[in-house]
């Protein structure tokens, strides 16, 4: 690989990167205002530049060449000349090497140099001025891959929407302190595949895990002065290449043996993607890739003064899916992502900016209609982030059908709920049926929503819990970053405490935050960690912490082992029975001859609320009854489902509540499933016939199952 090449043939435009073909490689790079492009080749170890190769051949705005005598491994990167003209939108710097927008790996680190940047940091004339330095000594390179890879009788688990739970999690965070996971492997694709990693999440019971951005790429500078990492990732530099760090083999085929093996456990692999911005933030930002090859065509610039970005994600730029090769790139990586490494499905981050037709957000705008008839992506799971941060860009509930949506109304909702707030039991049944004021507006259904009460971004669940404040210091920005609205309780101390009443409370909360989300209507996501009481020390932007903050504790103590039993007993419970992941929203009537309504409320008197009564500000406590009988739902066989009648009680005050069992929903006897006072969530008290009292505790749920009289 460090030969020289000889022969450069003419290639073709498509398809773009850099691409194996058994014989020789085919380069592609798209630029429509370049004015001509080195492809530089590196030695093995890719220290020292070898060649440059002109492309020869620009055929519909795509440079091209074949080399017959390339092969996989190849380091490469690219040089483009073209006009420096930033007031003009124009930043091209050949002394400035650049990264293929479709390389399938990107090997090495970035090391932070002033050699980086496209002007020379501190001149008079900012980033007007011209850098002449050669930034390849500080850059990765891009190599050539082989694509083979034996997938053997690998399917898609094929889950439907409905019966669907998410388990978000980072690649690097979910075993690094794995005990049993072997130590080279922690941290990796590898070590996700590995059996004790599997076992954790089939005997948990979720379907889909969403793993936080794996796409290449890079550490921000500032953080990188600090001693620091972009742990998360939402930082992106190659939207086809797997990110190195998590690779403890450095081969791509690594991810791909990931995701054969969590297929054969049943589980789906959905990414967490963002193609909103990129790693190069705004005019003073580095030279890496889009930039130096065509600035004016990549990002989305100021219709008054190109030399600035339009900046609707908080990163300095925006891509501009308005150009039909920028958005071919998205649409061919996410079809690469679904093809080649066999992906079930992708969460959008700020997914409003990819709908913006000029400044305003149009949900029917070319990328999502390409997505809708695209017969390959219109298949697998598709979720927004249903918001950006420009004016207009909050649209949750306006996705188009086909899409679910993270549903931070929810969120906010069961959280406010549960610390206690007032007035919100009316908010509160629209969260809990799944949303119907916001997705049954254009025929979608309830797993349109994707509820949700921790994310990556904020609290964890014992955090929300067990702070009242923020405690960001540790990220170096003096307490600034991060939300301030979280709408958490510590319960009387702030952080942990000896307390038994505050850490029994503290444990109840969690079980009610949990139960409420796996029984609620829509599809559960549940954050890595919270299944066993993980904390980051009141931390709610831990991005920058790749260390012990972040990553997932695996020494249970006595609450994580019992937090972790009840949520399987949830999942459990949810599995089993159809009226708790319905298809439709409920009517409030009677259906398919059930002698009661579908859903019906209750006070805790017995009797049902009325139209006036969903407002009052003191009201805490609410009973639902679901009606299991009245399904108005197939199986896939065509066979109508059918379920047992349940009934939840909720008890979100400060006082005790006795609710009286409904006697209206006819004879049979109520057998207590769950009552989070327990500490794993169980109750075994016998049973409760209609009209009886049950006492709900403080702050708590129940679930209570209908034993009917046989006919």
């Amino acid at each position: 690989m460090g030969n020289l090449i000889n022969a450069v043939w003419p290639g073709r435009p498509y398809p773009r990167g850099a691409h194996w073909d058994g014989e020789g490689v085919n380069f592609a790079l798209f630029s429509e205002h370049a004015e001509k492009v080195e492809l530089c080749l590196f030695d093995e170890n890719g220290e020292n530049e070898v060649q440059r190769v002109e492309l020869p051949e620009y055929t519909d705005q795509v440079w091209h060449g074949y080399l017959p005598e390339a092969r996989p491994g190849q380091l490469y990167g690219y040089r483009v000349h073209g006009p420096y003209r930033p007031e003009h939108g124009h930043r091209f710097n050949p002394n400035k090497l650049l990264i293929d927008p479709y390389a399938r790996a990107i090997v090495g680190d970035l090391r932070w140099d002033d050699a980086l940047f496209g002007y020379t940091i501190g001149h008079p004339d900012g980033d007007l001025s011209f850098d002449e330095r050669d930034s390849a000594p500080f850059m990765p390179r891009c190599k050539v891959i082989d694509p083979a890879f034996t997938w053997g009788n690998d399917a898609p688990p094929d889950i439907a929407w409905h019966e669907t739970v998410i388990y978000e999690l980072h690649v690097r965070g979910f075993t690094q302190r794995h005990p049993d996971v072997p130590e080279a492997l922690r941290g990796t694709f590898a070590g996700l595949a590995a059996a004790p990693a599997i076992d954790h999440l089939r005997e948990l019971g979720i379907t889909s895990v969403e793993l936080m951005p794996v796409h290449a790429f890079l550490d921000d500078r500032y953080l990188v002065d600090r001693g620091m990492r972009n742990y998360w990732g939402y930082n992106t530099i190659g939207f086809f290449a797997t990110e190195a760090r998590y690779s403890a083999s450095g081969k791509v085929n690594e991810f791909k043996t990931m995701v054969r093996t969590l297929h054969s456990a049943g589980i789906e692999v959905l990414l967490d993607v963002v193609y909103n911005h990129t790693a190069e933030g705004n005019q003073l930002g580095p030279t890496l890739s889009f930039r130096g090859i065509d600035n004016a065509s990549y990002y989305r610039l100021a219709t008054e003064n190109p030399r600035y970005y339009e900046d609707f994600t908080g990163c300095g730029n925006t891509l501009n899916l308005q150009h039909p090769r920028v958005l071919q790139m998205i649409m061919d990586s996410l079809r690469y992502w679904v093809t080649e490494m066999h992906v079930d499905g992708f969460r959008f981050d700020l997914a409003s900016a990819l709908a913006r037709e000029l400044h305003a957000v149009d949900r029917l705008g070319a990328f999502f209609d390409i997505l809708r008839q695209d017969p390959t992506l219109s298949r697998v799971k598709l979720i927004a982030e249903p918001w950006d941060l420009g004016a207009g860009g909050y649209q949750v509930g306006n996705f188009p059908v086909g899409w679910a949506e993270w549903n931070d109304k929810y969120r906010d909702t069961m959280r406010a709920y549960w610390k206690g707030d007032g007035g919100l039991i009316g908010e509160f049944a629209q969260r809990l049926t799944g949303s119907s004021d916001l997705y049954n507006r254009s025929s979608r259904r309830p797993y349109a929503s994707v509820n949700f009460v921790t994310a990556h971004d904020g609290f964890t669940l014992h955090d929300l819990v067990s702070y009242n404040d923020k405690h960001n210091e540790a990220n170096g920005e003096d307490n600034r970053d991060g939300h301030s609205h979280n709408l958490s309780w510590n319960h009387g101390v702030e952080g942990p405490t000896d307390d038994e009443a505050i850490v029994t409370l503290r444990e109840r909360q969690k079980r009610n935050f949990l139960a409420t989300l796996l029984l609620s209507q829509g599809i559960p996501m549940i954050t890595a960690g919270d299944e066993l009481g993980r904390t980051q020390n009141g931390n709610n932007n831990a991005y920058c912490q790749d260390n012990e903050t972040s990553w997932l504790d695996w020494s249970f103590d006595a609450n994580a082992r019992a937090l972790l039993a009840f949520v399987r007993r949830m999942i459990e419970i949810r599995r089993d029975h159809p009226a708790f992941r319905r298809r439709d929203f409920f009517q409030g009537r009677a259906l398919h001859g059930a002698e009661v309504k579908d859903i019906s409320w209750f006070k805790p008197d017995g009797s049902e609320m009325t139209a006036e009564e969903w407002d009052h500000e003191h009201a805490r406590a609410l009973g639902v009854y679901l009606a299991g009988e009245a399904l108005s739902e197939t199986d896939r066989r065509g066979q109508r489902l059918t379920d047992d009648n349940f009934l939840l009680l909720f008890n979100a005050g400060a006082e005790a509540v006795d609710f009286q069992l409904p006697q209206q929903l006819g004879p049979g006897s109520w057998m207590v499933l769950v009552d989070t006072c327990h500490e794993q969530g169980l109750q075994s008290d016998g049973a409760f016939e209609p009209g009886a009292s049950y006492h709900a505790q403080a702050r708590s749920l129940a679930l209570l199952l209908h034993l009917k009289v046989p006919a």
